[in-house]
């Protein structure tokens, strides 16, 4: 989404190595390679991709990253709005998630590029762009449900809460953090926190290290 804030810190570098320490090899027996990362809003989703995709060219391996805010239904601002008038309206079905799959489907087919939809933050304004993939090896989903994506080959979730990630959404302030929000925040974490069970990597929530099929690391 353009428009959108990175706040990078060195946890998430920390972080990103060790999940490439643990997914390289598989990454070199393939041809084409896609991870998600998935957790609720402010946990650090998209500082984790940026990191994980900049650590991967370091190394030679191309990555891109697919956003799954370009994939809900209406603009940031108005899916925001719409929220604020009905909570209810907080669920995976405001985004065109079987969009992001086909994607991802085309990109694992080896096709030289995907048609996609781009979120433009400052203007509240949804259009299209045409992404060349040909030429990655790895492809990147980041997105609050993207968890419960199935053209994954390693689902990455960030086990941090609307309150450890307080401190984190003040500084790229976004959104207004009010009653309401915190109640749209607390709708979502009801629906996230089911997508922690369907993870390969866990990302502890102070970015200290990761978990993997169980084991620490």
């Amino acid at each position: 989404m353009e428009g959108d804030k990175l706040l990078i810190k060195p946890g998430h570098t920390s972080v990103s190595e060790k999940i490439i320490e643990v997914i390289g090899p598989d990454i070199e027996k393939s041809d084409k390679y896609t991870i998600s990362v998935g957790a609720e809003s402010g946990a650090g989703k998209s500082e984790i991709s940026s990191e994980l995709a900049r650590l991967l060219v370091e190394r030679g391996i191309a990555a891109g990253i697919l956003q799954m805010d370009d994939y809900f239904i209406f603009p940031a601002r108005t899916t925001h709005e719409m929220r604020t008038r009905n909570v209810e309206q907080v669920g995976m079905y405001e985004a065109k998630l079987d969009f992001l799959e086909c994607n991802l489907r085309s990109f694992k087919r080896g096709e030289k590029d995907i048609y996609k939809p781009l979120s433009i933050y400052q203007e509240d304004r949804l259009t299209t762009e045409v992404m060349e993939v040909g030429h990655l090896r790895v492809l990147i989903a980041d997105g609050t449900y993207t968890t419960a994506l199935d053209f994954i080959d390693c689902h990455v979730f960030i086990d941090r809460d609307y309150n450890d990630s307080r401190a984190d959404r003040e500084k790229r302030a976004r959104d207004i953090l009010d009653e309401l929000m915190e109640d749209i925040l607390a709708r979502e974490h009801r629906i996230v926190g089911e997508h922690k069970k369907l993870a390969d990597i866990i990302v502890k929530k102070d970015f200290s290290g990761i978990e993997v099929a169980g084991k620490t690391g």
